[in-house]
């Protein structure tokens, strides 16, 4: 029998520049798509985790991240057919402007399209070979949209740009001259939206306000863009650009078959590990790859709630990954028993991996309210947002990684943590002025730093994680309240 590879449709959602209302299209976009009875694969270029937990409100599945940066070229195709697996079509919304990506030379004069772009919203559609629909802020627009979308239309020719959605369109006459400014460069109007303001998703400091966060009222602005974007789209003209994707699928990526090399080589877990994953409104920041990978790795992940919870029995490992600790600093720091645990877990040598937020949780305090206290830091919120991409190399063994090993990552935070002298930092790279920088703390038990690194591209440290924690065990303690109030 032979095998014909299958294309799933799939479109991009992308846009001129940042603020143009791609994550309300996207996420209305999807929903409605679902309500038409579509089983939709939603992605998110980049290394953003909150526009993600709208897509997965609006489709009842798990909202992935497409970021060449973070894990190469290679495997996005892969990660891409692994996420659609069972869907029928895929939306994918970009980053910033179409051809924003990460900035990789210094030169002024650059001209180089391989040096500039490296993880842009075109650079991932040409990848999987998907179509373009352009979301254009048209408050300002009349008959001049024509000459921008030439510019886009001509910029890269590899790039299919599908149609247009008109956003934030004031009135019909507006709306008649947007479209006749798009007829003239050829460019089908896929849809209209008129200014409401309603369909705004509420911000924060790091963008947009998680919906875990966000409970019932991320389900409410969901739905109501649903029913927005369901009227005011052309679906079945959306559904036919999506089916002019020209790449057929890759093989799917696997959790099992990107441990396989290093899993023969290590010490197997005598039985299935616990290893608790911090969840809940605090820490909402997470890749669906990285609990699919533990568990091919050979542990339990059972999560919890740093808010209200205890470390769940029989835990030998812990993951914290990133979120808003400032924004629940009372409540985190009111759960005495789970902190006194967190304490007794490390110092028994048990292994915790934690990323941004769970680096400023494991801190003594965060601006002098108590934190978990694991390490002997201190940690304060600011005004300066520190945002980048990091070419990191780590500086000593730990639970995840040996010295020397190299690995890019992505910061984004305005919290700031003070680290003793005395401690080990778990990585170093130089700024954008080449000036040496260095990150985080590394200890027996813990690997603790500000960078967020996709599971995907770290097989081998993530194995390394799962066999520490199988190495041993260890029971928690039946009563902590001699060590609550730390």
């Amino acid at each position: 029998m032979v095998t014909v590879s299958r294309a799933t449709p799939a479109v991009v959602i992308a846009a001129p520049s940042s603020g143009s209302g791609k994550t309300t299209v996207t996420t209305g976009l999807i929903g409605a798509l679902r309500a038409a009875g579509h089983r939709v694969a939603p992605f998110k270029v980049g290394p953003d985790y909150i526009d993600p937990g709208y897509h997965a409100v609006a489709a009842g599945r798990p909202g992935r991240n497409l970021d060449p940066n973070l894990v190469g070229e290679k495997l996005i195709a892969p990660l891409f057919a692994h996420g659609s697996a069972g869907a029928d079509i895929a939306v994918v919304e970009g980053v910033m402007g179409l051809f924003d990506g990460r900035i990789t030379s210094d030169d002024p004069d650059a001209a180089d399209t391989d040096a500039l772009g490296i993880g842009s919203t075109a650079h991932v559609a040409s990848i999987i070979g998907a179509p373009v629909v352009l979301v254009v802020d048209a408050g300002g627009h009349s008959q001049s949209l024509a000459a921008v979308l030439h510019g886009f239309l001509s910029y890269d020719t590899s790039v299919h740009i599908a149609g247009v959605i008109l956003n934030r369109v004031g009135s019909p006459r507006h709306e008649m001259v947007l479209r006749q400014a798009c007829a003239r460069v050829g460019v089908p109007v896929f849809g209209v939206l008129r200014r409401d303001p309603s369909l705004t998703v509420p911000s924060r400091h790091l963008g947009l306000i998680p919906a875990a966060e966000r409970s019932a009222d991320a389900v409410a602005a969901v739905a109501s863009m649903t029913d927005h974007l369901r009227d005011a789209l052309d679906l079945p003209a959306i559904v036919a650009a999506a089916r002019q994707r020209r790449i057929p699928d890759a093989a799917p990526w696997s959790a099992a078959e990107a441990l396989a090399p290093y899993v023969d080589g290590a010490p197997a877990p005598s039985s299935r590990p616990v290893i608790a994953v911090a969840g809940g409104a605090a820490f909402t920041f997470g890749y669906a790859e990285h609990t699919e990978m533990l568990r091919a790795a050979g542990a339990e992940v059972v999560a919890f709630d740093p808010l209200c919870d205890r470390l769940p029995p029989d835990t030998a490992g812990v993951v914290i990954g990133g979120g808003f600790p400032e924004e629940h600093a009372e409540e985190l720091g009111a759960n005495h028993e789970l902190r006194a645990d967190l304490r007794a877990h490390a110092a028994a040598g048990r292994p915790i991996h934690a990323e941004c937020a769970g680096l400023v949780y494991l801190a003594d305090r965060l601006d002098n309210r108590p934190m978990s206290g694991v390490l002997d830091i201190a940690g304060s919120f600011g005004p300066t947002l520190t945002l980048g991409y990091r070419d990191a190399v780590a500086l000593g063994d730990s639970v995840l990684f040996r010295a020397g090993e190299r690995v890019t990552g992505h910061e984004f935070h305005r919290s700031t943590v003070h680290v003793g002298d005395a401690s080990t930092p778990a990585w170093a790279w130089r700024d954008v002025e080449g000036r040496p920088a260095t990150d985080g703390v590394v200890t027996d038990a813990v690997h603790a730093s500000y960078l967020h690194v996709h599971p995907a591209a770290i097989p081998e440290a993530l194995n390394r994680f799962v066999s520490r924690v199988g190495s041993s065990s260890w029971t928690m303690p039946t009563n902590s309240s001699t060590q609550a109030h730390r």
